[in-house]
């Protein structure tokens, strides 16, 4: 709906938009991240033994050669990212103390229940932290 010519908005309306987007941000970026972390099947391999599969991979790539060097060249890929992702756990953190700074405000004003928060997948405990 469009406003009536003329009329502005009040610093406090521009404030409470401001603080909006920057919730719905922080909430996003958080939910984006919590999905693509979702701790996979099986047993966690540490950073060591990424590591030491590279390495292993980097000497078996001097020698490689024809198909067998391009599927080396895609393990080095795959572990160099996971190794990365290795080191987004603790962005991750960051990005759930911001959340739960703002989700308590956030669903109130929205109407998200914390239901709908555990069925997304967001931990209890961080919900319990956030007042949830």
């Amino acid at each position: 709906m469009a406003r009536p010519k003329g009329s502005k908005l009040t610093a406090s309306h521009k404030q409470a938009l401001s603080d909006g987007r920057r919730m719905a941000s922080v909430v996003d970026r958080y939910l984006i991240a919590l999905e693509s972390n979702k701790p996979k099947r099986g047993r966690k391999r540490t950073k060591d033994t990424v590591a030491k599969q590279l390495a292993a991979v980097e000497a078996e790539l001097a020698s490689a050669k024809g198909l067998r060097k391009v599927q080396l060249l895609q393990d080095r890929i795959n572990l160099t990212d996971e190794l990365n992702a290795n080191d987004a756990s603790t962005e991750m953190s960051a990005l759930e103390a911001e959340f739960v700074k703002v989700a308590k405000s956030y669903s109130d004003s929205k109407g998200v229940t914390s239901a709908a928060w555990k069925a997304f997948g967001v931990p209890a405990d961080v919900l319990r932290q956030a007042g949830l």
